[in-house]
């Protein structure tokens, strides 16, 4: 399975170090968020990364919502678990909720079309930033603290007309930001096609926390830095 170097399964649980996630992160997400980075002060597991997992444990399903509870640290001990209702939850040793999954529908478990749709909406989740965030945030007049950036997945759905994917991509229709005080509310609606044929569609909602004005200077160091440590991992890989 092309997660199993992602994780380390410990019993009927699974770990992840911050290198598996920070590798994760930019190999397969190309997202160099600093909170990714195995050394990083507010290190966390991509919440991406989570949703991997359970896509490859519990399948593809037509209607799927994720929320996503707490963030998950360095070799946390994760059980991923299917109630009786059929919702799937990620927690910790002591009961602590990082994310809960409703299902509803048919559910693919084969291995191909679960890789292929997981491939293709983590590269579109990877792209947020800067690609989308950057002109959102500037169209607001509002950006997160640059020596502090915190950018928080909030949640993600989506709904399938089928389930047999062969070739799935993700596009984006429509970004809103809601700003409340030093809080920004991104919502990301996509678009899914399979060869090209509208197949679905899906949200997305990121927070982002401690908001200022705009400051285009800052905003242009802070995508520079992302090409910068992009290139330089690609350079070395």
């Amino acid at each position: 399975m092309f997660l199993d170097p992602y994780h380390t399964q410990a019993g009927a649980g699974i770990r992840i170090s911050a290198q598996q996630a920070s590798d994760f992160a930019k190999r397969v997400a190309g997202d160099f968020n600093p909170i990714h980075d195995a050394g990083a002060r507010r290190f966390c597991v991509p919440g991406d990364l989570l949703f991997a997992l359970v896509l490859s444990r519990f399948g593809l399903s037509r209607h799927m919502d994720f929320r996503f509870r707490s963030m998950v640290g360095d070799g946390t001990l994760l059980s991923l678990e299917q109630n009786a209702a059929g919702q799937v939850e990620v927690r910790d040793e002591e009961g602590k909720q990082y994310l809960e999954v409703n299902r509803e529908g048919d559910t693919n478990l084969d291995v191909a079309a679960i890789e292929a749709f997981t491939r293709c909406y983590v590269a579109f989740s990877g792209k947020n930033f800067p690609h989308v965030l950057k002109p959102l945030l500037e169209s607001r007049g509002v950006m997160f603290n640059p020596k502090r950036p915190l950018v928080i997945y909030d949640s993600m759905g989506f709904s399938l007309d089928r389930l047999d994917l062969a070739a799935p991509s993700l596009e984006l229709v429509d970004s809103s930001l809601e700003v409340t005080g030093k809080r920004g509310d991104v919502r990301l609606e996509f678009r899914i096609t399979d060869h090209g044929e509208p197949v679905g569609s899906g949200s997305k909602k990121l927070v982002v926390s401690g908001l200022s004005d705009y400051d285009a200077a800052a905003m242009d160091d802070i995508v520079a830095e992302f090409y910068r440590l992009k290139s330089a991992y690609e350079g070395a890989n």
